[in-house]
């Protein structure tokens, strides 16, 4: 049986099924907001220590003005609404990405990374205004900067991730087969399921398959 302590999620589809379901691309965020607290419960339950979820990336940012609002104040309702909870469950938060946002989300983000920056229950990981490429170029810039050789143990020790284990599991919701910029560096020998269902339609039964059959998988690292 493989150990598994860190899942990552692109977390697609949720514009396609608010368009489907109510006419509206920000329905489908606001739905997608339910399943990302079922999978939060999923991994308390399986008893994974990180969870990093794609929520925007630096591409998003070519999306419609009205939509990205949207999608920022979701956030920060999130942020204002759930902290509580976090704190109950003993819920680390981490932002992975530019924190280039508003003053009032910028300091709601670090109020809550502060106020959670001590819990070991689980450790959920945002990635926002994150591209893998950025993280990259910002991570060989740190290491010119330090003076240091550039090797691989180098670079993972100062990547945006720096202390979290790679992901052992890859899952991307939405039919669609591709990395979108999403760790590149780090999912190198992570474990991929491209899921058909819409992010909003993903629920913790699905999930539990997929670990399922992580678990059993033969992970051979190169060898035989």
């Amino acid at each position: 049986m493989n150990p598994l302590s860190h899942v990552a999620i692109i977390m697609d589809g949720n514009g396609r099924w608010g368009v489907k379901k109510r006419k509206s691309r920000n329905a489908g965020h606001k739905a997608g907001l339910h399943t990302v607290e079922k999978i939060i419960e999923a991994c308390l339950k399986k008893d994974i220590k990180f969870l990093t979820l794609y929520a925007f990336s630096t591409e998003n940012w070519k999306r419609p003005k009205k939509e990205i609002n949207y999608l920022f104040k979701l956030l920060e309702n999130f942020l204002k609404d759930e902290i509580k909870s976090l704190i109950k469950r003993k819920i680390k938060l981490k932002i992975i990405g530019k924190k280039s946002f508003s003053s009032d989300l910028n300091k709601l983000i670090l109020k809550a990374e502060s106020i959670t920056k001590d819990f070991k229950k689980l450790q959920v990981n945002l990635a926002l205004n994150y591209g893998s490429k950025n993280e990259i170029v910002d991570t060989v810039k740190k290491i010119k900067k330090k003076k240091l050789k550039i090797n691989i143990k180098n670079i993972s020790e100062n990547l945006y991730t720096q202390n979290i284990p790679d992901p052992d599991i890859l899952i991307r919701t939405g039919d669609t087969r591709r990395l979108s910029n999403f760790l590149l560096w780090q999912l190198a020998y992570t474990e991929i399921f491209f899921i058909k269902k819409l992010w909003p339609d993903f629920n913790q039964s699905d999930f539990f398959k997929i670990i399922k059959k992580y678990k059993n998988l033969k992970r051979n690292f190169g060898s035989i």
